[in-house]
């Protein structure tokens, strides 16, 4: 591997019940002694799109994790009303502000962890508030949708 990081076993298990068990809302992961792409907090299935926000924003200006959520919105189809719909979505969180050996192990790892979670519906990267906000989630998500 380019950036000599692993993804920890417990990763997959994680992904499963949020995949298939719909345990959990949302998972946030970290790079563990840069060596490991392990879970650092389990989102419980209640947890809202802002509490996923809010976790990252606590984390500090330097702090730079990933971040997979079980997005849930509606979409409306040519013809029909609207449908409840939800990708998996795996987002880079590397603000502006953090160091760039820490953005940079992090972009490069990316990678790794998007191949050993498959099914993913959307990957994104964000490095502000802006970037992950619901509405940009959102907007990219339902631009894969057909009408």
């Amino acid at each position: 591997m380019a950036s000599g990081v692993n993804v920890a076993d417990g990763v997959q298990q994680a992904y499963a019940k949020i995949k298939t068990g719909m345990k959990y809302r949302f998972l946030i992961f970290y790079i563990k002694d840069d060596k490991e792409i392990d879970v650092e907090k389990f989102g419980e299935r209640e947890a809202q799109y802002d509490d996923f926000l809010n976790y990252l924003a606590s984390l500090g200006p330097d702090k730079c994790r990933y971040g997979l959520y079980d997005f849930e919105y509606e979409h409306t189809f040519q013809g029909t009303s609207n449908t409840k719909m939800n990708k998996l979505v795996l987002m880079s969180w590397c603000p502006d502000t953090a160091k760039i050996k820490t953005k940079m192990l992090y972009s490069t790892s990316f990678n790794y962890l998007k191949q050993a979670l498959e099914g993913i519906g959307k990957c994104i990267q964000a490095t502000d508030m802006s970037e992950a906000s619901y509405e940009s989630v959102l907007e990219k998500c339902s631009a894969s949708d057909r009408s």
